[in-house]
Parts: C-alpha cells; structure tokens; sequence
C-alpha cells in the first residue's frame, strides 16, 4: 500500500471499528492504556475449551492510531490461538498500519497488540493452574 492507501485504511478502522464493544461472557478481559497520552482499551475474548478465540471485541477512547490498531488487532486474532497471539511479534502492527505513520506513536499503535498478548499470557497461565 502507498501512504494515502494506508492512511485510508487506519481511517476506515478509527471510523468504523470492527468488533467493537463488550462480550457479555466474555472468558476473559483485559484492559491496556498508554498514560503518556490517555489511550485506553479493554478488550475481551470469549474462548473455546482448546485455547481459540471464538470472539474478541474491544472498547476504548484514544488517538487515531490506538484505536485503529486496536480493531485490526481484533481481526488479525479471530479464531487464532493464546498460542498463536503469544508468538506473534507486536511489530506486525507497525507493518500493517505503515511503519512510516506508526513511527511518530509507537506505544500507541502497539497499544492493542500487546494488551491481547497480556490477555492471552494470562489466560493460558490461569489455564495451566
């Protein structure tokens, strides 16, 4: 993608954000901010008895890019495993929404990646006791 189509695309997820709000039974919640600037998401999963992801949501208020990053991470998630979120790297974020515009707000564009990675540390761990 050039920079106008990418920035198009952080703009269709900030103004139409996919799998947004909460789950009601939700398996898990977990909330990420970024106090340097206010961001603030909650995402919840619902999982399956194996660990996947039958459902992810999030809620939040925050910049374009935290937000935006947040509903792709929604996507990039459903149906993956707690395995498959924990290896994957928080910089494919950065390549999703342009490394070039994520550059000037790294914290914010990795704010929702790494808040699942923590989700998913924590379930597997609460699984595993």
């Amino acid at each position: 993608m050039d920079r106008q189509q990418q920035i198009d695309f952080i703009l269709d997820h900030y103004e139409n954000p996919r799998h947004y709000g909460a789950i009601d039974n939700a398996t898990m919640v977990q909330k990420g901010g970024n106090p340097g600037c206010g961001d603030v998401v909650a995402f919840y999963l619902k999982l399956s008895q194996d660990g996947r992801i039958e459902d992810i949501s999030f809620e939040g208020e925050g910049c374009t890019i935290s937000q935006a990053g947040a509903s792709i991470v929604t996507e990039m998630f459903l149906g993956k495993t707690l395995q498959d979120v924990e290896l994957t790297p928080a910089e494919v974020i950065l390549d999703t929404l342009g490394r070039e515009i994520a550059a000037t707000r790294l914290k914010c564009a990795v704010l929702g990646i790494n808040t699942v990675k923590e989700a998913a540390r924590v379930a597997r761990r609460n699984r595993a006791e």
